[in-house]
């Protein structure tokens, strides 16, 4: 089910990217909520991700560092707020584990996996509490950084995954 199925408008500030992929969604779901295999495709070309901790229950964490070729970190702290395997991941960075609100909110991603025909419709959505967080995001690079990401994630559970 889709978040429009759900009865739910799109939020007013996202940013989204959909890819039909030639893999199972519980493949798909696995490649998202393994520490190990997220590592492999977490972040744009060029990117590693040498650090991933996620606790899979509402408001467990999930924890990344990116490291750029040149050295730059790029470390993201945030809670799920809803799992529900194999459809839908949710998580934010307005709360660190223990419910205390971040700092500096960045936004909430919603990522759902729909199955269509054996193969799973892939759709990650970046929701912001203003227009400028999302013109900031545009900016940084989202659709071309979360792009290259989903091509590594296509690339894991379509050649380098076992079933």
């Amino acid at each position: 089910m889709t978040h429009a199925q759900a009865g739910h408008a799109p939020a007013q500030y996202q940013l989204s990217i959909s890819r039909l992929i030639d893999a199972p969604r519980r493949k798909v779901f696995r490649a998202w909520t393994e520490p190990a295999l997220l590592a492999q495709w977490w972040g744009p070309h060029g990117m590693t991700t040498p650090e991933c901790e996620m606790d899979l229950w509402v408001g467990g964490q999930f924890r990344t560092l990116m490291r750029a070729p040149d050295g730059q970190e790029y470390p993201t702290m945030g809670v799920f707020l809803e799992i529900v395997a194999p459809r839908r991941l949710v998580f934010t960075d307005a709360f660190v584990p223990g419910w205390i609100p971040s700092a500096k909110p960045f936004m909430t991603a919603e990522v759902t996996f729909d199955e269509v025909d054996g193969k799973t419709l892939y759709t990650a959505r970046a929701m912001r509490w203003s227009e400028a967080d999302q013109k900031a995001h545009e900016a940084m690079g989202f659709h071309e950084g979360w792009g290259q990401s989903l091509d590594r994630l296509v690339t894991l559970v379509t050649q380098g995954m076992p079933d």
